[in-house]
């Protein structure tokens, strides 16, 4: 069901003036402009008419933009079928690696320097735990999360960590069997800040901002950082479905938007210091897009990295030797083939239930495109200002 309200509605009505008060940068300018224009004669469509009820019905295209909440649902439900196929059938563990916000300063300054050196920092210290702990090469599946409940900034990368790996001498080996957790939190969070904080302050010392930012740095090696590590799953299905809510959205969907008024906006927010209670939280227009804006991703970030044995390439030559003892599943073959002839419609249908062609009229006929609608050309809606420039 369609939202009584979205973000294009936000977007509209304090789009200028959070443009006007915060110099967005072309990028976030540009996510914007998609936005308001997504499923709007703007982008063009086409006409579709019912074989049994001949009743005319007009879609419009969409954007496609990865930040439009209107977009991503046929990408998420794909993203969670293929990854809960292509992961290996073993135990996995989820593992959440997070900054303080103290640094939220800095991260601004260079959002994809700073998400970039989150993943590597992150992987680095699971690879270096493998091999201390169970001399194993393992991998990981991690994902960058940027906001709260209540669109604040707030980075941290989910991992999906498999409890086995190959050992140097090229054995499969498995890990973590022994125990609920797979590495000590508390040895994985003084090693994840050595090495952010390592890597951090050489950035700041290459760019001369090590004296201006030397306090907030201080208060960063002074704080507790926080890894949570949670007990083994059975299958990695389970947290890759929980992951599938928050890898093709950012900051917030139309569902969770209450209200808008000419000043302000309302939307429902989990508050965690209240046993995660579900409370409407109300900002000014203006505030409550800039918090959207600072979760607009860098122009081609990744934001979603695979290492280890689940790296593509290493996957493919490591997991037949895995698989290699194991006899072929008729039944996941036969469904590996079906899958393939499979289209796109088809696929949406089995996974969501939603049949895009069904007749929403009189529910039993089926659409028919009869016209297609070529898009409006004309300015966007919003425009750069001159001062604004890519951080």
């Amino acid at each position: 069901m369609r939202s009584r309200f979205e973000l294009a509605d936000v977007v509209k009505g304090f789009g200028d003036q959070c443009i006007a008060n915060n110099k967005l940068n072309p990028i976030q300018i540009k996510v914007l402009n998609k936005i308001v224009q997504c499923r709007t004669a703007v982008l063009g469509g086409h006409e579709d008419k019912c074989d049994c009820c001949d009743q005319s019905r007009y879609s419009y295209n969409s954007c496609g933009d990865r930040h439009c909440p209107k977009c991503q649902a046929a990408k998420q439900a794909f993203w969670i079928e293929d990854l809960t196929h292509s992961t290996l059938p073993i135990k996995h563990y989820h593992i959440v690696f997070t900054v303080p916000h103290c640094l939220n300063k800095i991260c601004l300054l260079s959002q994809k320097w700073f998400y970039s050196q989150l993943f590597a920092s992150a992987w680095s210290t699971l690879q270096t735990f493998g091999y201390t702990h169970f001399g194993v090469e393992s991998g990981a599946i991690c994902v960058l999360h940027t906001w709260g409940q209540n669109m604040s900034l707030h980075p941290h990368i989910h991992c999906i960590v498999p409890a086995a790996g190959y050992s140097l001498q090229g054995e499969w080996k498995n890990i973590g069997a022994s125990g609920d957790f797979l590495y000590p939190v508390l040895q994985l969070s003084k090693m994840f800040r050595g090495k952010f904080m390592d890597s951090l302050k050489r950035r700041l010392r290459k760019y001369d901002l090590l004296t201006e930012f030397d306090s907030l740095v201080q208060h960063a090696w002074r704080k507790k950082w926080v890894v949570h590590c949670e007990p083994s799953l059975a299958k990695a299905e389970n947290v890759v479905k929980y992951l599938g809510q928050y890898t093709h959205r950012v900051a917030i969907t139309n569902q969770r938007i209450l209200n808008i008024t000419n000043n302000s906006v309302t939307f429902i927010a989990k508050d965690y210091r209240d046993k995660a209670i579900k409370k409407p939280v109300t900002l000014d227009g203006n505030e409550f897009l800039r918090r959207f804006c600072m979760h607009i991703l860098p122009h081609r970030f990744v934001k979603i990295r695979r290492y280890g044995i689940y790296n593509p390439t290493i996957k493919r030559n490591l997991q037949l030797k895995f698989v290699a003892d194991q006899k072929p599943d008729i039944t996941k073959l036969q469904a590996e083939k079906s899958k393939e002839k499979e289209t796109t419609k088809q696929r949406l249908l089995r996974l969501t239930g939603v049949d895009v062609d069904r007749c929403p009229f009189c529910k039993k006929g089926r659409m028919r495109p009869v016209k297609e609608l070529p898009p409006i050309r004309g300015p966007n809606r919003f425009k750069a200002y001159p001062m604004t420039a890519l951080r």
